[in-house]
């Protein structure tokens, strides 16, 4: 008997704490979906498959009439993809960057305050860019707000 009371009970509660972050994180900004993609190789080939990746999800969604906001997060060797003057993908960067009004990007702080420190000199990153107190949090609390994680 306490069985058959139980299960449904649990079912609720595994909704509730699994489901309902999810669908409040969705819906606090408007879009029906969220990714992170992370970016931590002075690669110029996994830089663009990460710009390629976010390109093909927002057209996947919006041939669909859903929306999605997708957020780049550059850390460690792979804040050279921001780095104006350095960006492995400066020919593309740029102009992917004002193509699309649903694609971030994020610059960790740690990685730019560490740069600067060996360099000698202060780190900047494109203006479209925004700086983050640390790349590996930004993914964290992503996720922690629902949104789907990606690494090329």
């Amino acid at each position: 008997m306490l069985k058959r009371l139980f299960a449904p009970l649990g079912m609720i509660f595994t909704l509730a704490v699994f489901v309902l972050p999810v669908a409040d994180a969705n819906a606090s900004d408007g879009s029906n979906h969220h990714l992170i993609i992370h970016v931590d190789d002075n690669d110029a080939l996994k830089m663009n498959i990460a710009m390629n990746n976010a390109k093909n999800v927002t057209s996947y969604y919006k041939n669909k009439g859903e929306t999605v906001q997708i957020e780049i997060v550059a850390y460690g060797p792979g804040l050279m993809m921001l780095r104006p003057g350095k960006s492995p993908v400066e020919g593309r960067i740029s102009d992917f960057a004002g193509s699309f009004d649903n694609i971030t990007f994020a610059a960790c702080g740690n990685t730019m305050k560490g740069m600067s420190k060996k360099e000698g000199a202060p780190v900047t990153v494109y203006d479209f860019a925004k700086v983050v107190p640390s790349g590996v949090t930004q993914i964290m609390m992503r996720q922690d707000q629902g949104w789907h994680y990606l690494k090329p």
